[in-house]
């Protein structure tokens, strides 16, 4: 038996609903089974339809319509553009319009779901007339990445405490990631991007830390060292919802069901140190607990740097 019949639920249901679209069994318009639909016809998990349905998606077979659901996207023998033309009442197409369904897109399917294409059929216009409002998918997906940290301002002023203010930057930073987990995937550490509201968030960093006579390479390096960390923890969080997804299983559940598996791994590969500390009981350790951790041992990290020397150090007797 050849390992390619083998596929995931969500890509076989995919391609079953493919295969209809194609034989003209389902046509532009008409509605595709729901997600609930799809749990019940199949028998499987609702984040495993879901998942079918953003799979269509992003192959712009499919879009959703406000109070349609999910319907066959328009075929190339009736352009979108000419039906929009007799319906005055549609929005104007807008920058704005094109980066708020990219973004709805990405977070539904990933990066992978945007396209022009796929945009274009979402907001029933040409393809090309996209092209007036962002050059391309690089510039769009800058521009997403921007708007996505639009979306989560931080306070006009600073808290008291260089402490507190690096603290309300990684958290704000981290739930901003959680809401886009695209996100994290887009910011580059190594080469800073002409995003405004990112710079802000630099901006912010390098405001916590003034007044503490520290100089400006350490100042750097605290800050851009915060903001790469909350990044290197958000790249897992795409791939935590993505395996959710194809097993229908949260974190817990899959651990849950591997636990015979990895301790006859432990067992057989020698690890010592695992197997006794597994022994002990379970630990509480998922992405928040790490984030977390790594967040208040950094933060102390850094106040070694920001404290003055004791006194015995700096030359200082006890008693003067």
């Amino acid at each position: 038996m050849s390992h390619h019949a083998v596929q995931p639920p969500y890509r076989r249901i995919a391609a079953e609903i493919r295969r209809r679209i194609d034989l003209g069994e389902l046509g532009p318009g008409d509605r595709v089974p729901s997600a609930r639909q799809l749990t019940r016809e199949h028998g499987v998990a609702i984040a495993t339809a879901t998942k079918v349905l953003a799979l269509l998606r992003a192959e712009g077979l499919v879009l959703t319509r406000p109070g349609a659901g999910t319907v066959v996207a328009p075929g190339p023998a009736a352009p979108p553009r000419a039906r929009r033309s007799a319906d005055r009442s549609e929005p104007e197409l807008t920058r704005e319009r094109v980066v708020r369904t990219a973004i709805a897109l990405a977070d539904t399917g990933g990066l992978a779901a945007v396209s022009m294409r796929q945009i274009a059929a979402e907001l029933d216009v040409a393809t090309m007339s996209l092209y007036r409002h962002v050059r391309g998918r690089d510039e769009l997906i800058l521009t997403m990445a921007d708007a996505a940290l639009a979306d989560a301002p931080l306070p006009a002023v600073l808290p008291a405490g260089w402490r507190a203010g690096l603290d309300l930057l990684a958290r704000a930073q981290w739930a901003t990631y959680r809401r886009h987990r695209w996100l994290p995937h887009v910011i580059s550490i190594a080469r800073p991007q002409m995003m405004p509201h990112g710079m802000a968030h630099t901006e912010w960093a390098l405001r916590a830390t003034g007044g503490l006579r520290l100089d400006r390479q350490l100042r750097w390096h605290m800050a851009i060292t915060l903001m790469a960390y909350v990044r290197g923890i958000a790249t897992n969080l795409e791939m935590r919802a993505q395996a959710e997804q194809d097993t229908g299983l949260t974190d817990d559940q899959w651990v849950g069901g591997q636990v015979a598996t990895f301790q006859q791994m432990i067992a057989a590969g020698g690890f010592s140190t695992m197997a006794a500390l597994t022994a002990q009981g379970d630990v509480d350790l998922d992405l928040e607990t790490v984030f977390e951790f790594g967040l208040r041992r950094l933060l102390d990290g850094y106040a070694t740097l920001v404290a003055p020397p004791p006194a015995e150090e700096s030359g200082v007797s006890p008693g003067r």
